[in-house]
């Protein structure tokens, strides 16, 4: 099993639907991968095409178990008086992407488009999304070892 990082870089989104009576959405990000989540900043102002260009880190094992491999993006607009409105979800699969990094030490999608759905699987617009993943390089334990103070010989 390899072990690296997966870097989401959150570009932004078009097209979201605006969900407040009274002035635009402030959208945010929530990304997943397996059990691990992180959100992004909320876009204030921006209504229905914000952009955060923000980057997000997540831990990987490859082959490893749980859920599928894929990115789970679900797109929210901040309410202060009530709870936060879901503006739809996107969907990235990486197991690909997860097993050309790990043959090649890194594998990239280059920032990308994905259908933003609602939860009627209607479209909602659009996000942009890059993801790359890195190989954790491990180091051979017995390189470089020392014998009794000495490095141990070719003879």
């Amino acid at each position: 099993m390899a072990t690296g990082l997966m870097e989401v870089q959150l570009v932004g989104a078009k097209g979201l639907k605006d969900t407040d009576f009274l002035g635009k959405s402030d959208p945010y990000v929530v990304i997943q991968y397996k059990t691990q989540q992180r959100k992004s900043s909320v876009v204030r102002g921006q209504g229905k095409n914000p952009t955060w260009n923000e980057k997000f880190t997540f831990k990987v094992d490859y082959p490893g178990s749980g859920a599928p491999y894929k990115i789970i993006l679900n797109i929210m607009d901040k309410d202060t008086f009530s709870k936060d409105d879901f503006l739809g979800q996107a969907t990235i699969y990486v197991e690909d992407l997860l097993a050309r990094g790990v043959e090649k030490a890194t594998a990239e999608l280059p920032p990308l488009k994905y259908r933003v759905v609602a939860a009627d699987k209607t479209y909602r617009g659009e996000i942009q999304v890059g993801v790359t993943f890195t190989r954790k390089v491990e180091k051979n334990a017995t390189e470089g070892e020392a014998v009794g103070g000495w490095k141990q010989s070719g003879f």
